[in-house]
């Protein structure tokens, strides 16, 4: 009689790549990176934010609203097939048509059988400059997701996610071993110079903190190049340093700022079940004292 063994390690596999403003381009070089990383032993690939266009949330005009796609869809079906064929899980964000004048920023997670196993919604939805997003986008409604794969579960955000402890928690808590952040940042170029290295810092700080805090892999897959969308704007400079961390906020791959390329990083389930065993903050919390964390603000009349 055969015994089944569980596998304890995947290949995680993040796509940075540029964007023009043709889509069929863009999905069709997306393919191509996808089938790159499979051939390099790629088992979950992951897609940057948004990566069949150009950064279109850097103003406000409903033209771009014509982007949007039904879930499922064209694109949905040909990643559907790629991922099939090579046997593996995709990860692809993309912007969701969900109903006239609804649209999501959302990711879908598609199966080694080719099938949706599962769909996000972004939840936090930023509007700074050159962030327009709230314009565009519905906040996502099916809360926070760790979905179960073949491999094992894989939690996705997305991108404004990043800066939020709460939405990583909640999916490390559901079980997820490692947390997908498809990624669009970068700088204003008129910033770089004074505030670009605090910036990115932040940035890779408090999503390393998340690996630290929930014992579990995190990895931010981001987009390159400098997009503008018109002559009026300044355009973003995406900063790309697409990385993986690992459980103890140890970055053990990163791309580089401006380049198109893949990083792999193998996560191991093992490495999670030592590391907390070792800092047990799951065992720690104080679950009884954490009703206060679902208020806004903690004025007088509330402590």
């Amino acid at each position: 009689m055969s015994t089944k063994i569980e596998q304890t390690k995947f290949k995680v596999a993040l796509i940075q790549m540029s964007m023009s403003d043709d889509v069929d381009e863009n999905i069709s070089k997306a393919a191509s990176w996808i089938d790159k990383a499979a051939n390099e032993g790629g088992e979950v690939i992951c897609l940057p934010e948004l990566f069949s266009s150009h950064y279109f949330c850097q103003k406000e005009d409903i033209k771009y609203f014509n982007l949007a796609e039904s879930i499922p869809g064209k694109t949905t079906k040909l990643i559907g097939e790629i991922a099939k064929r090579r046997k593996i899980i995709i990860v692809a964000p993309l912007f969701e048509k969900r109903a006239p004048g609804i649209y999501h920023n959302s990711l879908v997670v598609i199966g080694n059988t080719g099938d949706i196993i599962g769909l996000y919604r972004k939840m936090h939805i930023p509007d700074d400059p050159a962030f327009y997003e709230k314009f565009y986008f519905t906040p996502g409604d099916l809360g926070f997701k760790s979905f179960k794969t073949s491999v094992g579960n894989i939690g996705t955000l997305i991108c404004w996610d990043q800066w939020y402890p709460e939405a990583a928690r909640i999916t490390a808590m559901m079980g997820a071993s490692i947390l997908l952040y498809p990624t669009a940042i970068g700088w204003h170029p008129h910033e770089k110079l004074e505030h670009g290295k605090a910036q990115f810092d932040s940035w890779q700080t408090i999503q390393k903190g998340h690996a630290i805090a929930n014992g579990i892999y995190v990895a931010a897959v981001n987009r390159i190049g400098l997009e503008k969308l018109s002559d009026e704007t300044a355009g973003i400079e995406f900063w790309g340093s697409s990385f993986v961390a690992d459980p103890q906020g140890i970055i053990i791959a990163q791309a580089s700022t401006d380049k198109e390329e893949i990083i792999y990083a193998d996560v191991d389930l093992s490495r999670i079940e030592y590391v907390r065993q070792n800092w047990p903050f799951f065992r720690d919390r104080r679950v009884d004292e954490y009703e206060k964390i679902s208020k806004r603000f903690l004025d007088e009349d509330s402590i």
